[in-house]
């Protein structure tokens, strides 16, 4: 009688580690099918957020960072990696999610210089045929940030520079300023400026891209001329001379998020493409400003916006 009390109380405890077996299955699999690389769960994509080195571009990124974890998206951030001849490899291999581009620079880029595109739509029309496939973009802004070739007032002064068509007369005599590639590049760039308007400098200096090195040295008559940026405060502040650009070399340079084509799910696009309607030439000259002038920090720039524009 013991041995079978014995045989029914073995078999009632091999059921009860069976049945805790199952549990404990039940439980996992119910954990993985939560569980996300986003601090909200559910199946988001965990997406990095890349920016140029220079303090509109960060902005940018701190805002659409901002945007996405406001929407419980894990988010990292590489900030100040350097030019498009940096960034874009990141973006091909995946290492950057989201970045803030400019229509018509990214599309020079993409298409050697040889894209013909005028209007903001033409260029997201063409950049969508020529962007790898693992690539795409989100809505474009009406926010716009050209590059311009500025001088230095005394300068523009002395040979009564308004143009480029007036800089190609006395190219000869100026000092140019730029980031390295502009040395290289198709479009805005030296190679772009002989082609279009037959402007061929005396010399060129390579500085950084549009930040510090730029104005300094074209406050300090280190350079005559220099590439600097449509929204940048430093302009306005030294009375700096951009120069226009009559026969349309630099086309619209709307400001458009660059992602990765897998990462582009519905809610990102969403989040992302709200941002862009709240964008405008204007308050981005005002973003810049606070970091530029009153050297308020990125991220509380950033933050300031999406709070003031309800996108957090």
């Amino acid at each position: 009688m013991k041995k079978v009390l014995w045989l029914l109380l073995a078999a009632v405890l091999a059921l009860g580690v069976v049945a805790c077996g199952d549990d404990l299955k039940n439980d996992d699999s119910g954990s993985s099918s939560g569980s996300s690389s986003s601090s909200g769960g559910g199946d988001k994509p965990a997406i990095t957020v890349g920016s140029a080195n220079f303090p509109e571009n960060v902005v940018l990124a701190e805002i659409y960072a901002g945007a996405l974890e406001a929407k419980d998206f894990k988010v990292s951030k590489k900030l100040n990696i350097g030019s498009r001849e940096a960034l874009f490899p990141a973006m091909e291999k995946g290492e950057i999610t989201v970045l803030p581009e400019y229509t018509g620079a990214l599309l020079s880029f993409v298409s050697k210089g040889k894209a013909t595109a005028k209007s903001t739509d033409d260029q997201v029309a063409q950049l969508k045929q020529q962007l790898p496939s693992s690539l795409t973009l989100l809505d474009p802004s009406t926010a716009e940030d050209k590059d311009v070739v500025t001088c230095n007032p005394d300068v523009a002064k002395k040979y009564s520079l308004t143009s480029l068509d007036d800089l190609a007369k006395v190219s000869n005599d100026i000092v140019m300023g730029g980031p390295p590639e502009f040395a290289k590049r198709e479009g805005f760039g030296l190679k772009g400026l002989k082609r279009v308007y037959g402007i061929e400098f005396k010399q060129f200096r390579p500085l950084d891209v549009a930040g510090p090195l730029s104005v300094a040295a074209l406050k300090d008559g280190k350079v005559d001329c220099a590439n600097l940026f449509s929204t940048q405060s430093a302009i306005t502040q030294n009375g700096f001379v951009s120069l226009e650009d009559p026969k349309g070399l630099v086309e619209g340079e709307n400001v458009i998020p660059l992602i990765g084509k897998d990462a582009a799910t519905p809610e990102v696009t969403q989040v992302l493409n709200d941002v862009s309607a709240k964008l405008t030439t204007d308050n981005l000259k005002e973003l810049v400003s606070r970091v530029e002038v009153d050297k308020d920090d990125a991220s509380t720039v950033a933050d300031d916006f999406l709070s003031e524009n309800g996108l957090k």
